[in-house]
């Protein structure tokens, strides 16, 4: 069941993040990386970082791609034209993307991880305990996966150059 969840997240991201890339509107495509930040938090949630996944829906789904819709609403980009959802098409395929989100979350309640990624038990309130919480998260964070936590960096700033870009009017 693992392996399955596994596979379900990482493809429901990689197919949302194709998305992104490919769509003609540029609210249509924040709104497909918010389906890919949803699907990477998933993953946080199964290597057990749950603090991780809880900050990445509040903070990146939440937050920025809020600021990115509204500038992107505000400065009226592009003009009006076919949507990328049309008609009863587009609605199944939209519910259908729904159902299997929902089910990733509610297979979420029945995984038993596998032997080499759990932590014994008690062994985050213990880190808690004797180095704080901001210690017990920090540590990892810029340690461990400095990597990827800089690859979201960078890649938040490449969607606020694209925005730019897009704002940008040829006179």
């Amino acid at each position: 069941m693992h392996t399955f969840l596994f596979y379900a997240a990482a493809l429901g991201a990689i197919a949302s993040a194709v998305l992104v890339i490919t769509r003609r509107s540029p609210v249509a495509s924040a709104l497909w990386l918010v389906s890919v930040l949803f699907h990477l938090s998933v993953l946080y949630v199964m290597l057990d970082a749950q603090f991780i996944a809880a900050v990445q829906v509040l903070v990146y789904a939440g937050a920025i791609m809020v600021l990115f819709l509204f500038v992107i609403m505000l400065l009226n980009i592009g003009r009006l034209g076919p949507s990328d959802v049309r008609g009863g098409r587009g609605k199944v395929i939209a519910a259908v993307a729904g159902l299997v989100m929902m089910g990733e979350l509610l297979a979420l309640r029945n995984v038993a991880l596998p032997r080499e990624i759990t932590l014994p038990a008690g062994a985050v309130a213990e880190l808690t305990a004797q180095q704080g919480a901001i210690h017990a998260v920090a540590k990892p964070l810029f340690e461990q996966y400095l990597i990827p936590f800089e690859i979201a960096s960078v890649m938040l700033l490449a969607a606020v150059v694209g925005a730019v870009v897009l704002a940008k009017r040829k006179l």
